[in-house]
């Protein structure tokens, strides 16, 4: 009897097939989500250094938003390239990890290491006032299973 198959092990850690973390691709892909990281930081960082003086601050990230987008297309292309997601299920559940791990590194980082306030954070999800991180969501919740899809058709 393996260790996780004990019952002394909680059910929840125990391993079954269905459960995301025991699949070897969702675990890669979740590592690689630190690689998505350095990607959008250096994103920010060419639009800080770059063209937020000309543009403006709304006007500029819109452009990292959009470069963001292109960014993690090619990224999550690359992860798929390497580590294949072999259903449509495991890549959402990627996406959903990846959306959980950026929120929370989104109001980590932000609060606690940049010193924003809550509701500043919060305005980056306003689609209303031209704020366009909600788009950035979306795509990282919905990209692996969309590079899935585009590399099975």
């Amino acid at each position: 009897m393996s260790a996780f198959a004990h019952p002394s092990v909680p059910a929840l850690l125990r391993r079954h097939p269905d459960r995301p973390w025991v699949d070897r691709t969702w675990r890669r892909w979740t590592a690689a989500w630190l690689g998505g990281t350095a990607l959008a930081i250096a994103n920010g960082v060419v639009r800080e250094v770059g063209y937020a003086g000309r543009v403006g601050d709304l006007a500029a990230h819109q452009i990292s938003t959009a470069t963001f987008l292109a960014l993690f297309a090619a990224y999550f292309a690359a992860l798929e390239h390497r580590w294949p997601i072999a259903t449509t299920r495991r890549a959402v559940e990627i996406g959903a990890t990846w959306v959980v791990l950026t929120v929370g590194f989104e109001f980590g980082f932000g609060h606690w290491v940049d010193g924003k306030s809550w509701a500043e954070l919060l305005e980056n999800y306003d689609l209303t006032s031209g704020h366009l991180f909600l788009l950035v969501l979306l795509w990282v919740g919905i990209g692996p299973a969309v590079v899935r899809a585009l590399r099975r058709a």
